[in-house]
C-alpha cells in the first residue's frame, strides 16, 4: 500500500484556517455552545477578535445563534454553537470481516450509513464499495448541503498481504493491496481530499475528538475487533509514531494461567470467538451482523470473555510498565452490555495480576462502539480542516 501513515491525497486543500477561528471552533466542540465574552475569558483573545472571528464563521455558516441566556443586568448573553449542516465528513472503514462507511455532520452525529459484510477485503472491491456508498449517500443530501463536504477519512489495517494466513488465504490473493494506494483513487474520483490511518489508531481517535471529553490526558485505549488493536493518548495527543502503527497492542505477549506464551491478538480478538463459535455448529454471521446483539451459545462466550480479560489484563500491566497512564479505555465491535461486563472481567482480573510498584489504572468502558474506526476516519477531515490540536488546544 504505497501510501504515508497519514497520507492526504486531494489538490483540494484550501481548507487551510486561521489558528484562532481553529481555536474558537475547538473549543466550542468540546465545552458546547458559548458566548462571545465566555470564549474570550477561556480563549485570552480580545472581545473585539472574538466578535470578528464569531460573525465570520456564523457567515460563513459554521456557527449559529442558540437560545438567548438571561441574566439578572444587562442584555442577554447568546450562545453560538456548532451548525449542524456547516460540514460534512465521510468516513470508510475498511475491515477484514466488513466494510462501513459513514456520513457525519458536523456534531458528529451519523446522517447515513451502508455496511456490507465480506470474506476478506480485495481492493477493487473496496473501491467500488467506497465510489458506490459515498454515490449513495451523497444523494441524501441537498446540493448546498454536498458542496460543504469536508473531505474523507480512511481507517484501514496497515499491510494487509501480511494476514492471508490468519485469514485462511494464501498470499497471493492479499498481495494486491501492497502496490494499490486506494486514497489516491478515491480522491482523483471524487475531488475532495482523502485521508487514511490505521484503523486501531483511527478508533481512538474517534473517542478522543467524539467521545466523552472528561477523560485524563494520558490514556490507553483497546478495540476488540476482528483483531484486538488500539491507540495510545499522550498529553491529549494521538501517538501514531514513525510509521503510524504505533500502540500495536495485539502483538503484546502474555502467559495466561498454567498455558504457553501467547499473544494478547490470540486471545482478546473476535477472530477468536468466531472460531470457537463456528466449531460449536454457530456461524460466523452472528457475530459480524449485527453487533448491538449477539445471540452466541452461552458456554463459548463465557470462555471466550474469561481468556480475553485474562489477557487485556496482563497486557495493561505490560503496558504501565512504559506509560504511566491514568485511563484505559476498552472498546469494540459488541453489544454494550458484553463490552461493560468485559471491562468489569478485565478490572478485577487486573487487580489479581497488579505487579509490585505499579499503580494500577482506572478502567472505562469506550463511548462510541461499533462506529469507532468509521467516526475516527471521518474525524481525519474534520481536524484537518477546522480543529487545532488537542494538546495545543487545550494549553491555549
Amino acid at each position: 500500500m504505497v501510501m504515508s501513515p497519514e497520507s492526504v491525497r486531494g489538490s483540494n486543500q484550501s481548507g487551510v484556517r486561521a489558528h484562532n477561528e481553529r481555536l474558537v471552533l475547538s473549543l466550542i466542540r468540546q465545552v458546547g455552545p458559548l458566548a462571545k465574552a465566555e470564549i474570550a475569558r477561556m480563549t485570552g483573545l480580545s472581545a473585539q477578535t472574538v466578535s470578528v472571528i464569531m460573525r465570520a464563521l456564523e457567515k460563513e455558516g459554521l456557527l449559529e445563534k442558540r437560545t438567548p441566556v438571561r441574566g439578572k443586568v444587562g442584555q442577554p448573553s447568546v450562545p453560538m454553537g456548532l451548525a449542524r449542516e456547516g460540514a460534512y465528513f465521510l468516513g470508510l472503514k475498511v475491515g477484514r470481516r466488513s466494510l462501513d462507511l459513514l456520513l457525519t455532520d458536523f456534531h458528529g452525529q451519523v446522517e447515513g450509513r451502508v455496511h456490507l459484510t465480506h470474506p476478506y477485503p480485495i481492493p477493487d472491491n473496496v473501491v467500488g464499495f467506497a465510489n458506490e456508498s459515498i454515490a449513495q449517500l451523497l444523494n441524501q443530501l441537498a446540493p448546498s448541503q454536498r458542496a460543504r463536504i469536508a473531505g474523507l477519512g480512511i481507517a484501514i489495517p496497515f499491510r494487509l498481504w501480511d494476514w492471508a494466513r490468519t485469514l485462511g488465504l494464501q498470499s497471493e490473493e492479499m498481495e494486491a493491496w501492497r502496490d494499490r494506494d486506494i486514497a489516491a483513487e478515491l480522491a482523483e474520483a471524487w475531488g475532495f481530499p482523502v485521508y487514511l490511518r490505521n484503523d486501531g489508531s483511527a478508533a481512538c481517535g474517534a473517542e478522543l475528538v467524539f467521545g466523552d471529553q472528561s477523560k485524563p490526558r494520558d490514556f490507553l485505549y483497546f478495540f476488540i475487533g476482528f483483531f484486538v488493536g488500539g491507540g495510545l493518548v499522550i498529553d491529549n495527543a494521538l501517538f501514531t509514531g514513525r510509521t503510524g502503527n504505533a500502540a500495536a497492542l495485539g502483538s503484546i505477549p502474555i502467559c495466561l494461567s498454567g498455558g504457553k506464551v501467547e499473544q494478547v491478538v490470540d486471545v482478546a480478538s473476535l477472530i477468536t470467538l468466531e472460531r470457537m463459535v463456528i466449531q460449536a455448529g454457530g456461524k460466523k454471521a452472528m457475530i459480524w451482523d449485527n453487533p448491538n446483539q449477539w445471540d452466541l451459545p452461552g458456554e463459548v462466550l463465557e470462555v471466550w470473555m474469561a481468556k480475553a480479560a485474562e489477557g487485556l489484563a496482563y497486557a495493561i500491566s505490560s503496558a504501565s510498565c512504559i506509560v504511566d497512564f491514568e485511563s484505559v479505555v476498552i472498546d469494540g465491535w459488541m453489544p454494550a452490555q458484553r463490552r461493560a461486563d468485559l471491562v468489569a472481567r478485565t478490572a478485577r482480573r487486573l487487580d489479581e495480576v497488579q505487579v509490585a510498584g505499579l499503580e494500577v489504572p482506572d478502567l472505562r468502558e469506550g463511548t462510541i462502539g461499533r462506529d469507532a474506526r468509521a467516526l475516527g476516519a471521518a474525524s481525519l477531515p474534520l481536524s484537518n480542516k477546522f480543529l487545532l490540536d488537542r494538546k495545543a488546544f487545550l494549553k491555549a
